[in-house]
């Protein structure tokens, strides 16, 4: 008799496809879980990168950058460009 057989897929244990034996269920997990990952991995970067703004050493890297900006106005003065 074909009633006294095991069922022979997991999804025939339910009707629902959402149920206890639905094979499909582990294709959510591996389908949302690199998105999950890569998101909390970009949120603790920016995280880190606003952290590390400002601090001690925010003056010398003004400075820095101030320097820089002068050099390159003082070498496009010298050399006759002009920016329209």
């Amino acid at each position: 008799m074909l009633s006294d057989r095991a069922p022979t897929s997991p999804g025939a244990l339910s009707d629902s496809p959402a149920g206890a034996g639905y094979p499909g269920a582990m294709d959510y997990v591996s389908a949302l879980l690199p998105p999950v990952v890569m998101a909390v991995f970009f949120v603790s970067l920016i995280v880190t990168i606003v952290k590390s703004q400002g601090g001690p050493n925010k003056a010398k890297e003004d400075a820095a950058v101030d320097a820089a900006l002068a050099r390159a106005d003082s070498t496009r003065q010298s050399s006759g460009t002009t920016e329209a």
